[in-house]
């Protein structure tokens, strides 16, 4: 398999499902539509939602319930990203190679953008319902959804990622425990999606989970060595960004050697685990072995 070829075109096939589901440039609001339009369409890998189609995919699932989730997961994931560049958290003025949401429509719209884009989240989610009225995974879809996104998920990371920055109580402890919310959580919702929504058994979906939760640490730490190692032009945002904000992460504790290593271990160990699954997608297995060695 080119997986690199590959996942171009899963990317070129997630890309248009959910641009599909963006709101019109109209009316008198229009200019949060932009904002919200302009993030959402400023690139990425994309990997939230083809790790909830192929998830899908997976277990069997040939509807196309799936695709409300798939945009409705990109544009939480985009609220995080608009939300987290703003000068009162990293502060940051390039994302994915293109300007900042708020250095481009300012601080204000750019706050708006991502309340919207939260809200029109759920919206579009529950056009689930228009599509399978009758699958019984949808509600606990956006129960997933909600609970993974919110105080006891995303939200709840970034809160004590912020109250950690620039004191001297940061723990090995409290930076996996940031880790698992902040980022891994997403991923557990993007994987966990598709598997309910597919019919997967309960025990099916724990294991689900649990690979989602190796998957998301392991992305979260290579992210801390690009953030050491690679370029503004590999990367698309500033390097060195973490110890600009006064940052400890993966790297500040273990050391990139030690950190490379870790990922490559829970990359393994999900993979195993994925593997313990009497149904079996080739493609989700070397894309979340393509995540080890990802450069950007």
């Amino acid at each position: 398999m080119d997986i690199k070829a590959e996942i171009g075109r899963h990317t070129d096939e997630a890309e248009q499902i959910i641009t599909s589901y963006l709101p019109e440039e109209k009316g008198y609001q229009k200019t949060v539509i932009e904002a919200m339009n302009y993030s959402f369409l400023a690139g990425g890998k994309r990997l939230r939602p083809i790790l909830m189609l192929e998830t899908y995919r997976l277990f069997g699932g040939k509807s196309k319930v799936i695709e409300p989730f798939m945009a409705a997961i990109e544009m939480i994931h985009t609220y995080s990203l608009v939300h987290d560049d703003l000068p009162a958290m990293d502060n940051d003025e390039y994302r994915r190679g293109k300007k900042t949401t708020h250095v481009v429509y300012g601080e204000a719209m750019a706050i708006l953008a991502g309340d919207a884009l939260l809200t029109y989240a759920f919206e579009t989610a529950a056009k689930a319902l228009d599509i399978e009225p009758q699958n019984p995974g949808i509600g606990k879809a956006i129960r997933i959804l909600s609970a993974k996104a919110g105080i006891y998920g995303m939200v709840g990371g970034q809160t004590v990622d912020v109250e950690s920055e620039n004191t001297c109580d940061m723990t090995k402890e409290k930076l996996d425990f940031i880790y698992r919310l902040k980022t891994s959580a997403l991923i557990e919702a993007s994987m966990m999606i598709g598997a309910v929504l597919a019919g997967a058994t309960g025990s099916e979906q724990k294991i689900v989970e649990a690979v989602a939760s190796k998957v998301g640490l392991a992305f979260q730490i290579q992210d801390d060595i690009l953030d050491v190692t690679s370029t503004m032009e590999v990367l698309g945002k500033p390097i060195g960004s973490d110890e600009k904000n006064h940052k400890s992460t993966y790297v500040t504790y273990e050391g990139i050697e030690k950190s490379k290593q870790d990922v490559a271990d829970l990359s393994e160990k999900a993979i195993a685990q994925m593997e313990t699954l009497v149904v079996k997608n080739e493609f989700l297995t070397e894309l979340l072995r393509y995540l080890i060695s990802r450069e950007k």
